[in-house]
């Protein structure tokens, strides 16, 4: 969070001042803000970032204060808010005003603010702890599709710190595991897919699904894609070279935008030695939506040097033909949810053989996430799905254990 000392010692500031009284802080992201600077230039897209704060600060009261906290974030500082609804009702007049198009821009630009609310005293005593809680209901906000959510105890059972994580990413204490991916055709192992993994001094083992949209919150997302890369392509560049294997690794839309990310990804590979054809570059189809422009631009140039693009989630979010017919991807991964309902639900299996039917049409190849069973797997196959995961294929281990297996099988020949 920039600003993050500026906007905390006004808001310890409040607390000392406001004798007990109840306040809420509302950490408000509006996403689209760092695309506009990225298509029409920084000029605009800090004319934009104004505007935005100009706006939100004139859909509120005198009294409250706004803060900018990033390319696309704010922290607004709410006093005398008597009662949840009342925070509700400041939430509703934000979203309010953004019904219109940002004017002023290269063309009119339409953006939805999302944001999670925290109140004094109920959800914390210190401005570290209130922000950290709205940031968790603004990611709650995003998971569950909603545009606000105020913080509930159970919303996220571990609360991570921003220099904890930070400390963890700098000193390499993250670990890589690979999930096997396998080939459903030809019935052995295709590649895998690249996991973090955190096991936490103060929390034990971290689960991805805290650790990951608090990384993407705090702009940290950054520093753990480099990591992911770097330590993925590490363990890949001991493989014997004869082994046809691809690496999928997950790539946040955020990181995708930013400047340098191609370089970045080249670089990497050209470091440690491995080809680009190994690595398949997974984002998730709200990629698509967001920007379908400038992650078109991204990708193809990716796609130019050889790596594979593979959407994830495949068949739950906002992705159509029309998407599919710009949109640089080699493969699509079929969304658990759609895999585990065939057996249960008929009508769902004819989905997923029309989704590997129509992937085929389009050369894209098709791969199924959450396998459990033999019967499930052979489903696929006879759908004529080309690739597979899930636990009845194998479970994340170790990136060095999964190596290993194919150095000893090397040697063994």
């Amino acid at each position: 969070m920039l600003n993050r000392e500026h906007i905390f010692s006004e808001i310890e500031a409040h607390i000392q001042a406001s004798a007990g009284e109840r306040f809420a802080v509302l950490v408000l992201r509006v996403p689209g803000l760092r695309e506009i600077s990225l298509r029409f230039g920084y000029a605009q897209g800090e004319q934009a970032e104004d505007m935005a704060q100009t706006l939100i600060q004139h859909s509120l009261r005198p009294i409250d204060r706004v803060f900018r906290a990033g390319d696309d974030s704010f922290v607004v500082l709410l006093p005398a808010m008597l009662s949840y609804n009342h925070a509700l009702l400041a939430s509703t007049r934000l979203i309010q005003a953004f019904e219109q198009p940002l004017a002023g821009t290269a063309s009119p630009w339409l953006v939805r603010p999302v944001m999670g609310i925290a109140l004094f005293p109920e959800h914390g005593p210190s401005a570290d702890r209130l922000c950290r809680r709205a940031g968790m209901a603004l990611d709650e906000a995003q998971r569950r599709g909603e545009l606000c959510v105020v913080y509930q105890p159970h919303d996220t059972q571990i609360e991570i710190f921003y220099d904890e994580l930070r400390e963890a990413l700098d000193a390499n204490r993250l670990q890589v595991f690979f999930q096997p991916i396998w080939n459903l055709q030809e019935n052995r192992i295709a590649g895998a897919e690249s996991l973090a993994r955190w096991s936490s001094v103060n929390h034990g083992e971290v689960s991805p699904a805290n650790f990951v949209p608090f990384s993407e919150q705090s702009d940290l997302i950054s520093v753990l894609t480099r990591w992911s890369v770097n330590t993925t392509l590490r363990h890949v560049a001991n493989l014997p070279r004869d082994q046809n294997l691809g690496f999928a690794i997950n790539f946040s839309p955020r990181v995708l935008s930013r400047p340098g990310m191609v370089e970045q990804l080249i670089g990497a590979l050209e470091i440690w030695g491995v080809p680009a054809t190994s690595v398949i570059v997974e984002i998730t189809e709200t990629t698509l939506v967001n920007d379908l422009d400038l992650s078109v631009q991204v990708l193809r140039r990716l796609r130019d040097h050889g790596i594979r693009i593979a959407i994830d989630d495949f068949g739950t979010g906002y992705a159509s033909i029309a998407y599919l017919r710009q949109f640089p991807a080699t493969e699509l991964k079929i969304d658990q949810s759609l895999v585990a309902a065939m057996h249960s639900e008929p009508h769902t299996g004819k989905l997923v053989r029309a989704i590997i039917n129509m992937a085929h049409h389009m050369d894209l190849a098709t791969t199924a996430e959450g396998i459990e069973d033999a019967a499930t797997q052979a489903q696929l196959a006879d759908m004529g799905c080309d690739y597979g995961q899930g636990f009845h294929l194998g479970r994340p281990q170790p990136a060095a254990e999964f190596i290993a297996q194919f150095i000893a099988a090397g040697t063994s020949r």
